[in-house]
């Protein structure tokens, strides 16, 4: 690749000037009540933040502060703008970056100004206020329909008004850089660009397992869907030397392979695909040999641990059983290049954790580099208290990381690249 970075943009002096910083800030936010406005409510609160809402899970935030505090420090007007969550193009309540500007602050140690809409009057006259080293975060970009129109026009036109309020811009959201959005893909054409240090650190991580990793490269896939991953599967197959497959879309794997998944998480359209998969794989996937199945999906519903050829038809199941786990372990501790993505069960419940916990645990031992691919994986890691450090990267990006594996073109990247 040959992309720009921000310690370019620092050599060249940044003081006074005021720079777009597209992060992701779509972090999950937990209400009193206990409603959660975005899918991912791993982790308990930390921080608190206005209007009664509390930050579940701070990582994103936290990931962009290298890129922001350099800035800063630089004496840049600094104007943040990110997504959260999937408003339909028009102000939400639910979905406001307002608590996000609080915790931003926070861990930035001084005030974040918060902009109230988007490209409007409050962006413009916060943005026009802000003295050299402060920071400004907008209101959420999906509040627009320009943001994520299919329209180049309109998505133009969006773009436009968001590269008015800076004189260059840094991609530091590497979790969007899959889509190909106003703020990703449209602004960086209309100013100077470069990539930011999350953003620069992801793309030089996941080229390691694309180019020639260390061997034996063991890939562990978790989560619901087998259709949500069959691309990077097909993908992987052939590079990879150990295929780790748990979650909910183990079931259709199983399925494909005779088996009774009672009323577990199935595709049934996608049972000859994993046929066929099992088939071409030589015995590189290695799949479940027990399971914890449960009467309901409740934290508090009656389970037990059967082998996966006795899976009652009127159960489901939510977890990997312990003898997975330790067959799981086994091949990661042959490993020297991990990457993981999805979780093993439901690890926001306990009775169905041990799983995901299991598999982190043995990543962690395993003498390797390991790279969490980000989303639910990532959370789980700080849901479960699990130490950070000990894995080599946690990518903010789950899709993102996962397109890239498979090879695609990131817009985001390559808007970068132009």
């Amino acid at each position: 690749m040959s992309i720009r970075t921000l310690d370019d943009l620092l050599a060249e002096g940044v003081s006074g000037r005021r720079v777009l910083v597209r992060a992701d800030l779509n972090v999950p936010l937990d209400k009193q009540s206990g409603a959660i406005t975005d899918h991912n409510s791993a982790s308990a609160p930390q921080g608190g933040t206005p209007d009664g809402v509390r930050i579940a899970d701070d990582g994103r935030i936290r990931a962009v502060l290298p890129t922001l505090g350099a800035l800063v420090e630089a004496g840049a007007k600094v104007v943040v703008c990110s997504h959260l969550g999937r408003p339909k193009g028009a102000p939400d309540p639910q979905f406001s970056l307002g608590p996000v500007a609080g915790r931003l602050g926070e861990l930035l140690g001084a005030p974040v100004h918060f902009a109230t809409d988007t490209v409007g009057e409050s962006a413009r006259s916060t943005v026009a206020g802000l003295a050299d080293g402060q920071v400004a975060l907008l209101e959420n970009l999906r509040f627009n329909a320009g943001e994520t129109s299919k329209d180049e026009a309109e998505r133009g036109a969006f773009a436009d008004q968001l590269a008015a309020f800076g004189d260059a811009y840094v991609d530091d959201a590497f979790g969007a850089v899959h889509r190909k959005h106003a703020s990703v893909y449209d602004v960086p054409a209309r100013l100077p660009h470069v990539a930011g240090r999350l953003v620069l650190r992801e793309v030089e991580v996941l080229s390691k397992l694309t180019g020639d990793p260390e061997r034996p490269y063991v890939v562990v896939l978790g989560g619901s869907k087998v259709s949500d991953k069959l691309a990077v599967i097909e993908a992987l197959l052939p590079t990879v030397d150990r295929l780790l497959i748990g979650g909910g879309m183990c079931f259709t794997f199983l399925k494909a392979q005779g088996l009774e998944v009672g009323t577990s998480l199935l595709e049934k359209d996608m049972v000859e695909t994993c046929r066929n998969l099992l088939e071409r794989a030589d015995g590189k996937i290695l799949l479940p040999v027990d399971v914890v199945v449960a009467d309901a999906f409740a934290p508090d519903a009656a389970h037990d641990t059967v082998r996966v050829d006795g899976i009652p038809s009127h159960r489901l199941g939510l977890d990997i059983g312990p003898e997975t786990v330790a067959g799981f372990a086994a091949a990661l501790s042959q490993a020297k290049t991990i990457f993981w993505n999805g979780p093993m069960g439901v690890f926001e419940m306990a009775a169905f954790a041990a799983g995901t916990r299991g598999v982190a645990e043995a990543i962690t031992k395993a003498d390797a580099f390991s790279v969490v691919g980000g989303g639910d994986s990532a959370a789980a890691v700080r849901a479960l208290g699990l130490d950070e450090s000990s894995f080599g990267h946690i990518s903010t990006g789950g899709g993102a990381s996962l397109e890239y594996l498979e090879g695609k073109t990131l817009p985001g990247i390559a808007a970068l690249e132009n």
